[in-house]
């Protein structure tokens, strides 16, 4: 048997030879095909395609592509048309704006799949290489084309072929283009995930910092036919599997992949891994790079004007917009403590047409009811970030209701924050029914928490845990016994007078047998 380290030292050489064997032995540039001239993007996949010829096909299998799954656990389908969240809500109504992650061209009506919009593949969104291409922000998936005046400033158009020439493996900046302002703006929506992840200090996260491991994103979230591993719909929570490398299966995205199911050289640290997630000591808290990550948005407050009648828009002191007229109050967080959950990898999603009678616990609705505990033999303590909102909803027929906040007619709605005809437009556009009323309920999203790994020597420290601080990481989560933290106080009380009774019958043994030692002498 190796030693454990050694088992570390092969698995991060193993890692290595697999970023650098995936490093390609094309030059694109060479490639007269990808020289251009392009009038489009679209030009730019029809180019590719003449050598990658089965890659669009595959992309379009992929969850990138549809938008679109089935949870293999529960069998509930799930997708961006059919979940609701805690920010916009839905991106139905409010293409082309949502559609700009699309890894696609042109998905301007989410009623309908990408392929009946004619939408077309994106391959520089993943695989340019020269950090100039850029998708625009309202235009269902496309770049600019020619110079626009955005935010009273021109942008220029990217050049496609110096991008179409630069291709390769995705970069870190490739998949945070979008995963790293999902919700709206850097850092919103996931808490670990955020620009400041693009070159990150060791400090931030030791897989991705270039004086770490400088892992790239797909050096964890391995591909099969552009099919990637890792989801945050169907985590696994648990990975009996442990060490895979190099990866041959390139269908896991779990720490225990890597680092195996016992990484730790203290036998009384291992003891831990199966009850308690990597995620939960290695990242002590997150949004930690600076950019602060949404921790509250609520809705029911919107509509206010100034004594001018002009919609009220207020910053804080970091410039995060912390009210606006048109979404209402909004909260932010750095170096966040997450929320502990039991987990087992089955999240159960709340759809636009759910009925929410049986989903609204103390007046509060879970948008995404997390399952497990700590007796099911399947779950692990994981971390989350907690996104509290207050969300509309239809308290008659007792659904959510769909947010219209971008596109067609958003001027009619929103200059004048009319927010009933709002909400009218986006549930007739979405087919779905609604009474005409509107309501308000405090709503609860979780994410999980997997990026943003410290260093071991930063890790949560044990008294966190072991504590009976009302503050400690664990005050909150019932179920199970954890030393430190949970005793009886009869038990104790009994305990201790134990402890002193026999503490109390050695001195008095002591004691007689010093008094009447001379007695026995012969």
């Amino acid at each position: 048997m190796f030693p454990r380290a050694l088992w570390r030292v092969v698995a991060f050489l193993v890692v290595h030879s697999a970023i650098a064997a995936s490093a390609g032995t094309a030059d694109h540039s060479k490639f007269d095909v990808l020289k251009g001239p392009f009038t489009t993007a679209e030009d730019v996949t029809e180019a590719c395609s003449t050598c990658h010829t089965e890659a669009a096909g595959e992309v379009k299998k992929t969850i990138h592509w549809t938008w679109d799954g089935t949870n293999s656990f529960t069998g509930q389908r799930l997708g961006k048309p059919r979940i609701m969240n805690s920010f916009c809500g839905s991106p139905i109504s409010n293409e082309p704006r949502c559609t700009s992650c699309h890894a696609g061209y042109g998905w301007t009506d989410l009623r309908k799949t990408p392929e009946e919009n004619g939408a077309t593949v994106d391959c520089l969104a993943c695989h340019d290489g020269s950090g100039t291409y850029k998708k625009t922000a309202t235009d269902a998936g496309h770049p600019l084309y020619s110079p626009r005046v955005i935010g009273g400033v021109t942008v220029e158009p990217p050049d496609l072929a110096k991008a179409a020439m630069s291709v390769g493996p995705s970069q870190r900046e490739n998949c945070g283009a979008c995963h790293f302002n999902g919700g709206g703006g850097d850092g919103v929506k996931h808490g670990d995930l955020d620009s400041s992840l693009t070159d990150p200090p060791r400090d931030l996260d030791v897989h991705m910092a270039v004086d770490g491991a400088n892992m790239t994103c797909s050096t964890c979230h391995t591909f099969n036919a552009h099919i990637p591993s890792g989801s945050r719909y169907m985590t696994t929570a648990v990975d009996p599997h442990g060490l895979d490398l190099p990866h041959d299966d390139k269908n896991r995205a779990t720490c225990e992949s890597c680092h195996g199911a016992a990484p730790h050289a203290e036998a009384k640290i291992n003891d831990h891994t199966d009850r308690v997630a990597c995620q939960s000591c290695h990242i002590p808290e997150f949004a930690r790079g600076g950019v602060a990550t949404k921790t509250l948005w609520d809705w029911s407050t919107a509509g206010r004007k100034d004594a001018d009648g002009k919609p009220v828009y207020i910053k804080d002191e970091h410039g995060h917009l912390i009210y606006s007229a048109e979404k209402g109050d909004f909260a932010y967080g750095e170096n966040v403590r997450p929320t502990y959950l039991w987990y087992n990898g089955t999240i159960e999603q709340t759809a636009i047409t759910d009925k929410l009678d049986d989903k609204i616990k103390d007046d509060v609705l879970t948008l995404n009811r997390i399952s497990g505990g700590p007796a099911d033999g399947k779950s692990r303590i994981w971390p989350f970030k907690e996104m509290k909102g207050k969300q509309p909803y239809d308290p008659e027929l007792n659904t959510l209701v769909v947010n219209h906040v971008f596109g067609k007619d958003d001027s009619a709605f929103w200059t004048n924050f009319d927010y009933p005809k709002a909400i009218a437009f986006g549930m007739n556009y979405a087919g779905l029914p609604w009474s005409g009323k509107i309501g308000f309920i405090e709503t609860r999203m979780y994410w999980p928490i997997t990026h943003m790994v410290a260093p071991k020597e930063k890790a949560v420290p044990c008294s966190d845990c072991h504590t009976r601080d009302v503050d400690g990481r664990l005050a909150g989560l019932g179920g199970f016994y954890m030393p430190g933290r949970d005793g009886s106080r009869l038990l104790d009380a009994l305990g201790y007078l134990a402890l002193f009774g026999a503490l109390f019958g050695v001195v008095i043994h002591g004691a007689l047998r010093i008094v009447l030692r001379g007695g026995h002498r012969p």
